[in-house]
């Protein structure tokens, strides 16, 4: 396996969700997995798929306006699974105190709403799903995967003429990071 793990190309949103829910499988408590993407991209249909996976019966939608949402379901072993499913995408406000940097007025936001520890230790039954935290989850979580999700304009458009949409390929990358991912192998359903 090479270092940045597998890229797949998913063509329908059933296609994400069956990517999402086979990864759930080999998630364990403790892991945070990173959702990145445009806008569109499918990290909330991915996420459905993962909730799915995990036997969770509520429906998964985007948390953007809750920022975060506990989940209760199941691991692949029957044990308790507790999930964190975070939209990070309205955090980061552009209010800083005098010298502090993005990561930083990121990191005080996940700690007034009190997501900062469970980002740094996740429980031994909680898995963080979080989407649009790229600068958080670096800061915070130096054992993760993370999931990169593209949607490139239609090959066959002349350039001026591409447009994004919510249909068509996807171009999904899995970059594990840390030795807690070390052994991750999506094609076998290992770790």
């Amino acid at each position: 396996m090479n270092n940045n793990g597998p890229t797949i190309t998913v063509k329908t949103g059933d296609d994400m969700r069956a990517i999402g829910e086979r990864l759930s499988k080999l998630t364990r408590g403790g892991d945070v997995v990173l959702l990145s993407g445009p806008l569109g991209a499918g990290k909330t249909t991915f996420a459905q798929g993962f909730g799915a996976g995990l036997g969770i019966a509520e429906p998964i939608v985007s948390p953007t306006f809750t920022i975060a949402r506990e989940l209760e379901g199941r691991f692949s072993d029957g044990s308790s699974a507790h999930l964190v499913h975070v939209d990070a995408y309205r955090l980061g406000g552009n209010v800083y105190a005098p010298g502090q940097d993005t990561v930083g007025r990121l990191l005080d936001e996940l700690e007034s709403l009190g997501l900062d520890e469970e980002l740094e230790n996740p429980g031994d039954n909680t898995v963080i799903l979080m989407e649009w935290g790229e600068q958080m989850a670096a800061a915070l979580a130096p054992e993760r995967l993370e999931i990169h999700i593209d949607r490139p304009a239609d090959a066959g458009m002349p350039d001026d003429d591409r447009e994004m949409t919510s249909d068509g390929v996807r171009i999904v990358t899995m970059i594990p990071v840390g030795s807690a991912w070390s052994g991750f192998d999506f094609e076998n359903g290992s770790r």
